[in-house]
């Protein structure tokens, strides 16, 4: 139960308007990023969105605010250490 409190008190959203634009808060860091894949550390783990044609618009790290534009073909989250992924990383290893 005190994990879910945890959770509840982080303050990290992600919100996508006709899957072009991508306002994120709760952003820790930017680990990289490019016009297929933008990582993102926030409170709630790395975020990882891929998709073409991305451009980051606004970057705020002090706010925690991260807004990025271009087609967003998918977003997921994971909390391990931090790993290669992507397409690059998918076809050269």
């Amino acid at each position: 139960m005190a994990e879910k409190g945890n959770e509840s008190a982080k303050k990290h959203t992600l919100t996508v308007g006709t899957r072009q634009q991508i306002a994120i808060s709760g952003v820790t860091e930017v680990e990289s990023f490019d016009e297929q894949t933008v990582i993102l550390v926030t409170d709630c783990g790395e975020l990882t969105l891929e998709g073409e044609g991305l451009h980051i618009g606004t970057l705020d790290i002090a706010r925690g605010v991260v807004e990025v534009t271009g087609r967003l073909n998918g977003a997921y989250y994971s909390d391990g250490a931090p790993a290669r992924r992507g397409l690059r990383a998918r076809f050269f290893g």
